[in-house]
């Protein structure tokens, strides 16, 4: 076999996703097979640059959706605004894990008798609650 034609249990060996997951992520259009060795799939080897983007995007929080939109060209170039857009998310993101780490943080050290009696962890619980009643009307 030719160096740059890897079999399905190849890909899945050099870019650590199961051969399910594989299979799966050409079912959604994300990578595609070049043929078959009887009845394993054949992949040219610039597939595991698209897979290690794929990787890259769910581990940013794109949806699968979301990053085939982004690969519709069928290469491995990206959008480059849909980036930017995630990375804004993600700053926000990180923003609100920071205050609630703080907060938790805080109440672990608060002199209140209880974490319920402590004004910063009651604070804390309104602006969850508030984050997740404004999750539910969208």
């Amino acid at each position: 076999m030719k160096s740059n034609i890897l079999d399905i249990g190849e890909v899945a060996a050099r870019s650590g996703l199961p051969t399910s997951t594989l299979r799966y992520y050409e079912e959604k259009g994300l990578i595609a097979s070049i043929g078959r060795n009887g009845i394993r799939r054949l992949y040219d080897a610039h597939v595991l640059d698209r897979l290690t983007l794929i990787i890259l995007g769910r581990n940013a929080g794109f949806s699968l959706d979301e990053i085939g939109n982004m690969l519709l060209s069928g290469g491995t170039s990206i959008n480059r605004d849909q980036l930017l857009a995630k990375a804004d998310e993600l700053d926000q993101q990180i923003k609100q894990l920071t205050a609630i780490r703080d907060g938790l943080r805080h109440t672990v050290e608060c002199s209140a008798p209880s974490h319920l009696e402590c004004p910063t962890f009651q604070q804390l619980m309104r602006v969850a609650l508030k984050h997740q009643q404004r999750k539910n009307r969208r």
